[in-house]
């Protein structure tokens, strides 16, 4: 129980600083490119983690082989992810974004169900349902401003493409966590994103290195903060909780990204909360504590009962 309760806290951490993502971009976006906004912090994050990654690489005796597969994750997971969802959001509209945004703990319950064998109970269910009726709520500016016309097409598709391929990332990282510790989990996949990254940045965005000497000290902050927080101690805690838990509640618990992206916002950016979205805020709250008290409860009752028709198979 405290093993499972340690993960969840963490995985709280980890929503509370992912909401911190959108308030940085807002911070940055005067000065810096959509693609330096993932670059850069990505880069930084990469050059902090290399003597860690390295000395557990070596403990671990693998070899450069092992690694083959975080090309195929950032190429179909990370890559479209980040860099899908930011040209995506400049073809459509921010509010179409985050509409399109809730079918992601949809879509990694399915890869979850096709890759890792997990299956939805009925408090998953449950704790789902409640947690979209919350982000609706939430969302309801988002929903009155939304517009899928034809005109958003390619860039609702797009941004569809991004939310496939977060949801691969994170499941197949699920897949492969036991092999890995989560720093070189971390590590290997900014490393091949930043390779990947780099000849998109210097062809589009190497304006923004000759503006870097007069960068405010607000864009450094946003800098600053998706650099250690969003792209370096949240990963670190994310693939921590993953050794615990399944990929569904995992992805569940991204609901709260919502729950903390909109007081930040109120707070940091001045905008105005709604009454709907503090309730829907307190739903998507709600949803998380059913899934992680009374579900693992269900899964410790399962694992107990299968320890006493072991041992009583045995007598």
């Amino acid at each position: 129980m405290r093993r499972t309760l340690i993960s969840w806290v963490l995985l709280f951490s980890c929503n509370l600083m992912w909401s911190l993502q959108f308030t940085c971009i807002k911070l940055t976006q005067d000065q810096v490119g959509p693609l330096f906004t993932v670059w850069g912090p990505m880069l930084l994050a990469t050059i902090f983690l290399y003597p860690f990654a390295r000395k557990e690489f070596v403990k671990g005796k693998k070899s450069w082989k092992d690694i083959r597969v975080f090309v195929l994750l950032v190429l179909l997971g990370t890559f479209p992810a980040q860099v899908f969802v930011t040209k995506g959001t400049q073809l459509s509209l921010a509010s179409n974004a985050a509409i399109l945004t809730m079918s992601l703990p949809v879509i990694t319950a399915l890869f979850a169900f096709l890759i890792l064998k997990e299956k939805m109970n009925r408090v998953r269910w449950i704790s789902f349902a409640i947690a979209i009726v919350g982000v609706l709520l939430a969302s309801m500016n988002d929903l009155k401003g939304a517009n899928f016309g034809s005109q958003y097409v390619i860039g609702n598709f797009i941004i569809l493409l991004a939310i496939i391929g977060n949801a691969f990332y994170n499941t197949g990282c699920k897949k492969i966590i036991e092999r890995f510790t989560p720093v070189e989990m971390v590590f290997f996949t900014y490393l091949f994103m930043v390779i990947f990254l780099t000849p998109l940045v210097l062809y589009f965005e190497r304006d923004v290195f000759a503006r870097v000497p007069s960068f405010t000290t607000q864009t450094w902050l946003g800098l600053s903060l998706l650099t250690f927080f969003h792209n370096f101690l949240s990963m670190i805690l994310f693939f921590k909780a993953l050794k615990k838990l399944e990929a569904i509640q995992v992805a569940l618990s991204n609901y709260l990204i919502t729950f903390f992206g909109l007081p930040i916002a109120a707070i940091w950016l001045k905008e105005k909360l709604h009454p709907l979205a503090i309730v829907g805020g307190v739903l998507i709250f709600v949803s998380t504590l059913i899934i992680t008290i009374i579900d693992y409860r269900i899964d410790k009752r399962k694992a107990e009962e299968g320890v006493a028709c072991s041992v009583s198979e045995k007598v």
